[in-house]
């Protein structure tokens, strides 16, 4: 059998981590099996449904790198993804939907009721098999014995979540639901309606929830819940992927830093846990972090210049090795992307205020002597990278008696206006011999 599964968000919002979580476990899945990933918009809905809410999905599912494999082919906007396949849409698919209630009809199975058509629920028990969740029998409540049919068209003429979510899956030939336990609960429903089309249901995984650190179920608006918190906010994709893979699943060897590849080549339902999972910003951050510091200098410089970009940097006069260059001596310090344009701009322009604290404590007539023999040593000297550079100063300042800080500090503030940063000596060799005397030479001037 060939694995088939989808992800069939609503759109009337954001796309709710609990959300991306879902797809994400469906394209591991299918990924895995070597299946098919389908990418169904389910907006029957249409007092709440909006365009926006398409788009911000459909943008968060490629941030992620989730592409869908087939629906109707495509080149407006609502995004093609491999083979140009766009999104199936619910709004679209409403002939087949006619056809399935008036098969329901004709087979007494489905009724006209006070201008809405229910549907005939089975009063005997129905048995969910479940991956994750095991075997989980669903009897009627006592309300439920009164009255078990339930609604699948309003009487607007509205076909329910529930008839329209059945319809698809057996139409699309769907295998596999994996969905979040919330869901649970409508199982039963669904393999009725199933079995009322002559259908066997496909097999059900019902995926923990995402709870918050006290462990109450992460909202709509709860911090962190929207994925364009880490979209916005220029998290590694590769990162969040990874962080995401592990609220509610584990490898059988416990890692934890995962590339896209190794996820699909481990990710199985059977790992699937049972209990539910619970976000920690920290972590996101500890992984966003590590995938960072880890992932190739070019990759890194790619991410990095969206940054830079948006604080106003402008690249486009560097050549890539000089970026990439400074870039590296960045990222073992600079944990989260938008700190790094205030943690490097002074590789980028020679003109930058000095912090005037620093400046007026260490840009004193007495640092002059030092700093001036310095720059003079740095323009003689037959090599300038870092080892080099750090062998002078120790030098210089053990032959005046003074502690070598006495010349790094002068140094590093007219290099970058700072008092932290990068390595002194490897942010000057990637400066280069010039740009360092020039930049020494302008707080020279200062020091009086």
């Amino acid at each position: 059998m060939s694995v088939r599964v989808r992800f069939a968000p609503s759109p009337t919002g954001y796309l709710h981590i609990g959300g991306a979580r879902t797809a994400l476990f469906n394209w591991l899945y299918a990924r895995h099996t070597g299946g098919t990933f389908i990418l169904r918009i389910e907006d029957t809905d249409e007092a709440r449904n909006s365009q926006a809410a398409v788009d911000i999905i459909l943008h968060g599912l490629r941030w992620l790198g989730l592409d869908w494999d087939e629906g109707p082919t495509t080149g407006a906007a609502d995004g093609p993804s491999k083979g140009g396949h766009g999104p199936y849409f619910q709004s679209q698919r409403k002939a087949i939907y006619q056809k399935r209630i008036s098969e329901l009809k004709e087979k007494n199975l489905a009724y006209e009721h006070e201008g809405a058509v229910k549907f005939r629920m089975t009063r005997h028990p129905i048995l969910i098999p479940d991956i994750v969740v095991g075997d989980v029998t669903r009897v009627l409540t006592d309300r439920e014995e009164l009255d078990p049919d339930f609604v699948i068209v309003r009487s607007d003429g509205q076909p329910v979540f529930h008839l329209v979510n059945v319809i698809d899956d057996l139409e699309m030939g769907i295998t596999h639901v994996i969905r979040g336990e919330d869901h649970l609960s409508n199982s039963a429903k669904h393999i009725a309606l199933f079995r009322a089309f002559g259908a066997e249901p496909p097999r059900y995984a019902h995926i923990p929830l995402i709870l918050n650190q006290d462990g109450s179920k992460m909202s709509k608006r709860d911090a962190g819940a929207s994925m364009s918190t880490y979209i916005d906010g220029h998290f590694d994709p590769v990162a969040v992927v990874n962080f995401l893979s592990l609220l509610g699943w584990s490898p059988k060897d416990d890692r934890q830093l995962l590339s896209a590849t190794e996820l699909v080549a481990l990710f199985d339902l059977p790992q699937v846990l049972r209990h539910n999972a619970r976000f920690d910003i920290e972590k996101l951050n500890w992984f966003n972090f590590e995938h960072l510091r880890t992932t190739t200098l070019q990759r890194y410089a790619t991410l990095a210049q969206t940054v830079l970009a948006r604080a106003g940097i402008d690249l486009s006069p560097f050549p890539a090795p000089y970026i990439e260059a400074a870039l590296q001596t960045c990222r073992d310090k600079v944990k989260q992307l938008p700190d790094l344009p205030a943690f490097c701009d002074f590789y980028f322009k020679d003109e930058f205020p000095y912090d005037a604290i620093a400046a007026e404590k260490v840009f004193v007539a007495a640092a002059r002597p030092i700093v001036a023999q310095t720059h003079a040593a740095l323009a003689s000297a037959t090599t300038f990278d870092a080892t080099s550079i750090e062998l002078l100063f120790k030098s210089i300042a053990a032959s005046v008696g003074v502690k070598v800080g006495a010349i790094i500090h002068p140094v590093r503030l007219a290099c970058t206006g700072k008092t932290v940063g990068p390595s002194l000596y490897h942010l000057m060799e990637v400066l280069g011999r010039d740009r360092v005397l020039q930049r020494i030479d302008r707080a020279l001037v200062k020091m009086v």
